[in-house]
């Protein structure tokens, strides 16, 4: 590939490649905003815990249908708020289209972007169910930048690009044994196919996982600063 000359224009950056033609913000309360983005493709909505000058930022999606509070009974909202007390900030992204895989992937990069242009170096992903392909995606675009991912009762397909990529990144994956939409088969193959990563099967628990939830708190809370920790010091 030919290296651009000095009269090129530079590529244009996940952020601007959604060509917003609007875009609204507010402060819900001292440590969360929303941002509402308005492009030709739909809403892309983010509420972000935590300091706008973080430097570590965790990025949380949802399924297939969408959503930002996450499983386990907001899951995501509570991390949020929790994590937002040790200065880790966490966006929760409302897709601008639904179970549309390259778009979903689009929406996280285009949020880490945006993270990036305040502070942010380190980013963990994190999706549930069908959003576990895209975290897994955009973990592979962020590449060094990535300090983790955390898959919960993730599906398999569309996770095919991650081929190998807990040889560089950490994973976790989160399955319930009694999930009703998706077996706990479909995180193990995703482990296969990633190359690694640290399996949690979770006894007795469903879909929504909401029988874990003080589990997956308990796990998270810890996980998720010690990836950045551990990501930080690497960069020493």
């Amino acid at each position: 590939m030919s290296e651009p000359t000095n009269d090129e224009e530079p590529s244009p950056s996940p952020l601007e490649q959604l060509q917003t033609m609007a875009a609204v913000e507010t402060m819900l309360n001292d440590d969360l905003r929303h941002i509402e983005v308005y492009t030709m493709d739909g809403l892309l909505s983010l509420f972000w815990h935590g300091p706008s000058e973080a430097r570590d930022v965790v990025l949380a999606c949802g399924g297939a249908m969408g959503g930002v509070l996450g499983p386990a009974d907001a899951l995501y909202q509570d991390l949020g708020v929790e994590l937002a007390q040790s200065g880790i900030g966490t966006i929760r992204i409302g897709y601008r289209a639904p179970n549309d895989t390259a778009k979903c992937v689009h929406d996280l990069v285009a949020a880490a972007d945006l993270a990036t242009r305040s502070g942010a170096r380190r980013f963990i992903t994190m999706g549930h169910s069908f959003g576990g392909a895209p975290a897994l995606q955009a973990a592979v675009i962020l590449e060094e930048h990535c300090a983790g991912v955390i898959t919960l009762a993730t599906q398999s397909a569309g996770c095919e690009p991650a081929e190998d990529l807990a040889a560089r990144v950490p994973i976790i994956l989160f399955h319930g044994d009694k999930d009703e939409i998706l077996p706990l088969q479909a995180s193990e193959l995703v482990r296969m196919i990633v190359g690694g990563g640290e399996f949690v099967p979770l006894p007795g628990v469903g879909h929504l996982l909401a029988e874990a939830g003080d589990v997956l708190r308990q796990r998270l809370r810890e996980w998720i600063p010690e990836k950045f920790n551990e990501h930080a010091n690497n960069d020493r």
